[in-house]
């Protein structure tokens, strides 16, 4: 896909000139975006997957037995569907892409953007009045409608430090103005898409409403410093440490001098501005699985050569739903594969091919060491058999 072809679902945009103009700049509507769009889960499906055990499942009723904006955590049971009220409640359900292929397969759509972005896509369903309050997301999303309509308004760009309701589980805003005439009711097929820090109140208009949230993630300025931080600690050697040869006897021994305080400064930016640990580290974060636990390691090591010989026998190889791939050039014929959370240095044509969408298949087996690293992924839980997921 060019980047200057115009895309439905941006409204006819490119996806150069949205990233340019739009990504992380402003909201969008985009009446259509996907134009006779079916919703691939409905209602009763949504529920049935919030019911399940290590599905991140929530239930926020506006009006709770116990207080307003009552929060509750699957998994759940038909029981406490059949207890709620008639209207003011909503059901959201993470990652609803690692369990229902349909929905996985819209990512598809979303290829303008790095794969290693992506957070997952969250559904949540909603009778009339169901909504979670007005708030704030930390992370661009886009907001396309399934099934039913919404009513979206939106209020401007919002303070970090903007007060919130205090004691209920939820980050709503105490005050919340419509911007201008930022408010529509979006039906099947419209999406909105919502920059990070933007206010915004979504509430369901019909008996239907199912919303797909596609959301991407950025790792927080004090996350990152920590976690490089981390990284670069756990290969430096004890020999690095603070030093001052060669300094002028103190004026007061007491004093924490400029010039010390300069020298620390000097140890730690030389140890932290390093691009190619930092390439690293990234590559390793932005892979990390959401749910650690979806990833189910293999009981017995694969044999390379019998993974050979499963291949060119025509079986392939799938990724797990949930993993996370991405690749770094290191040379013009090098690259680090990034999955899940670990890197591992293979031909450039070999990690660019298992981080895209291509299958997975015998052709692998061109590049060197391939075995070697498809059957590492595949006891890592990174990869599995295709068959397993057909069973």
């Amino acid at each position: 896909m060019s980047p200057d072809t115009p895309l439905t679902l941006l409204g006819g945009l490119t996806a150069a000139e949205f990233l340019r103009d739009v990504w992380q700049r402003r909201p969008l509507l985009i009446r259509g975006a996907f134009p006779d769009f079916e919703s691939p889960l409905d209602p009763d499906e949504l529920a049935g997957l919030a019911c399940e055990e290590g599905v991140e499942a929530r239930l926020v009723e506006e009006h709770g037995k116990d207080g307003p904006w009552q929060v509750r955590h699957g998994p759940f049971d038909e029981r406490t569907f059949a207890k709620l009220p008639e209207r003011d409640w909503t059901l959201l359900v993470q990652a609803v892409d690692h369990y229902v292929p349909e929905v996985a397969e819209l990512l598809e759509h979303f290829a303008f953007l790095p794969r290693w972005r992506l957070d997952d896509i969250m559904i949540s369903y909603a009778p009339p009045g169901g909504s979670v309050g007005p708030h704030v997301d930390q992370y661009d999303v886009f907001l396309l409608q399934g099934s039913g309509t919404r009513r979206w308004q939106l209020g401007g760009k919002v303070a970090d430090d903007a007060p919130i309701i205090p004691g209920i589980d939820l980050r709503i805003l105490e005050r919340f103005e419509v911007e201008g005439d930022d408010d529509w009711v979006l039906e099947p097929g419209d999406m909105l898409y919502l920059p990070p820090g933007w206010a915004h109140h979504g509430v369901s208009q019909s008996d239907d409403c199912l919303t797909l949230s596609v959301g991407f993630r950025a790792p927080s300025a004090d996350e990152a410093i920590t976690s490089f931080a981390d990284y670069l600690g756990e290969q430096l050697p004890a020999s690095k440490r603070y030093a001052d040869a060669g300094m002028a006897p103190p004026a007061d021994p007491g004093e924490l001098d400029d010039a010390a305080v300069a020298r620390m400064r000097a140890l730690i930016l030389e140890t932290l501005d390093d691009p190619a640990q930092l390439a690293q580290w990234f590559g390793r974060v932005m892979t990390q699985p959401k749910y650690v636990d979806q990833l189910v390691p293999s009981e017995t090591p694969t044999e390379p050569d019998a993974l050979v010989a499963e291949l060119q026998d025509g079986a392939e190889l799938i990724r797990t739903p949930g993993s996370r791939f991405a690749w770094r050039a290191l040379d013009a014929q090098r690259a680090t594969l990034f999955v899940d959370g670990d890197g591992v240095e293979c031909p450039l044509p070999l990690a660019q091919l298992v981080a895209s969408d291509a299958p997975l298949d015998a052709e692998l087996l061109a590049h060197e060491g391939a075995a070697e690293r498809l059957a590492m992924l595949l006891d890592a839980g990174s990869l599995a058999w295709d068959e397993e997921f057909d069973e």
